[in-house]
């Protein structure tokens, strides 16, 4: 449901390559390398100028957190406002572990044509993407430096799970890249997933980050 490619010898892109929409369809576009953590699918499975844009971090109330700290400590089920930070413990992969203050900034509606570069034809045929975009910022202690930030899905108005499309290479709409060499207490980085509705007459309405310490349908949510 969601991919990470780490690389230590610099920033690594997580973009065009497999499309894949979680618990659902497998798409796919051009070539990509296989994870622990993909969306199920025969190809890699389950990333327009945002018009506005929140604040991506709020003052820490937390007297523990290192300075430079970003929202409300979150934990598992809770729901933040679009534009509030929400900062929790960190890992990727078994070595890197820090702590990051994680801010949705905007879920916006994209156009289906925005699909047409990945020739998925059939598969995303009435569907509509949406953006979900949010910043990554480093309120601890350690280097976070090439870690990936995924495990973004969106919620449609109902609740239920929209299909995550995730892309390896590079997608202009959405770009997500893996955090940068030297990213200490302070740094920040723009993310973005993207997540389909299956209609024009559905929007994507919230999101949820499920990843570490969170799990799937416990994580912490915005809208």
């Amino acid at each position: 449901m969601s991919r990470s490619v780490m690389r230590r010898g610099g920033r690594v892109k997580l973009a065009s390559v497999g499309l894949v929409v979680v618990g659902s369809l497998a798409l796919s576009a051009c070539n990509g390398d296989d994870d622990a953590n993909g969306p199920v699918g025969g190809a890699t499975p389950t990333p327009s100028a945002p018009s506005s844009s929140a604040p991506s971090t709020q003052p820490s109330t937390q007297p523990s957190a290192p300075e430079g700290g970003g929202g409300r400590h979150a934990k598992g089920g809770e729901t933040f406002k679009i534009g509030q930070a929400a900062q929790f413990p960190f890992a990727y992969g078994t070595k890197t572990k820090g702590e990051i203050a994680l801010t949705v900034d905007a879920i916006e509606k994209g156009a289906p044509a925005d699909l047409a570069p990945l020739k998925l034809g059939d598969k995303v045929s009435g569907k509509v993407p949406y953006y979900i975009r949010y910043t990554v910022k480093n309120v601890g202690t350690t280097d976070l430096a090439y870690a990936s930030v995924s495990h973004m899905k969106g919620h449609l108005g109902d609740g239920t799970e929209a299909q995550n499309l995730m892309i390896i290479g590079s997608f202009d709409k959405c770009p997500n890249e893996s955090l940068p060499k030297d990213f200490t207490n302070g740094k920040t980085q723009k993310g973005c997933a993207i997540a389909l509705a299956p209609s024009a007459t559905t929007k994507v309405a919230s999101a949820e980050y499920w990843g570490d310490p969170f799990t799937m349908g416990e994580g912490i949510h915005w809208k």
